[in-house]
């Protein structure tokens, strides 16, 4: 599988899959794909594509393995497999968001702020990490190769911080379904609000990419609490796969 000449994302090639793949899905791939080569809020699109690449490497990265398999991952020191063209701090965060996310902790997420990676570039990092995953796991559920990165666009990031952004309580500030208005009235649509959109919403771009991976990956944000919606799968059978895998890969939630 891969991307067609020039590495544009306009047609992604499936022929390596032993079966069909959806156009919805193509279509919410291609547009991720998009998504993480443009320029963001607080990144620009190189270093999107940077924090992608050292996704991605984590999942082969030693150092990790190593702490994986320890009592504690601080008690284990060494340097990182990976392209390393993003400073250190960065280059662990998205390490261990990829590889170890059962046990990041406040104190952890306190040291990486405290290390000079402020919150927003944080909550983007986050949505630029995790979407990698999401691609890179349905390759693999396929038996075929992962997508390659797309060619970072040029441009500066927006720095829109969202005036609704407040702190709740949680590690970072978030945009109660209230307060979604002016630039931000389309981030939650009106209806159903999963907490792990709400701990994105700093970033309200990586909330909007989101939503469009769940309505073609899983059901459109508004069905989740909807027990009836099916697709290939009935519900209750949709939600024991989503919950295995969820387990296999410690999801923080």
């Amino acid at each position: 599988m891969g991307l067609t000449e020039g590495g544009g994302t306009d047609v992604l090639d499936y022929g390596g899959a032993e079966t069909g793949v959806r156009q919805d899905l193509i279509d919410a791939q291609r547009a991720l794909l998009d998504h993480i080569g443009s320029p963001g809020t607080w990144w620009t699109g190189e270093e999107r594509v940077a924090i992608a690449s050292e996704s991605r490497q984590a999942a082969r990265c030693a150092l990790c393995r190593e702490r994986k398999g320890s009592l504690s991952p601080g008690a284990v020191a060494g340097r990182h497999d990976g392209p390393h063209t993003l400073p250190e701090n960065v280059v662990d965060t998205v390490h261990r968001i990829r590889t170890d996310p059962a046990r990041l902790s406040k104190t952890w997420f306190d040291g990486v702020i405290a290390g000079g990676v402020d919150v927003a570039r944080y909550v983007e990092l986050v949505g630029v990490s995790t979407l990698t995953a999401g691609l890179d796991y349905f390759a693999r559920a396929f038996g075929i190769a992962p997508f390659p990165l797309p060619a970072p666009r040029p441009g500066a990031p927006s720095r829109h911080r969202p005036a609704g952004a407040k702190p709740e309580g949680a590690w970072v500030p978030m945009i109660a379904p209230e307060h979604a208005v002016g630039p931000e009235a389309d981030v939650y649509n009106g209806g159903f609000v999963p907490n792990i959109m709400r701990a994105l919403s700093l970033v309200p771009d990586e909330v909007r990419a989101l939503r469009q991976t769940s309505g073609a990956h899983y059901v459109p944000v508004e069905q989740i609490p909807d027990p009836t919606v099916h697709r290939a799968l009935t519900r209750p059978q949709m939600e024991l796969v989503a919950a295995r895998v969820s387990a296999i890969n410690e999801c923080f939630y």
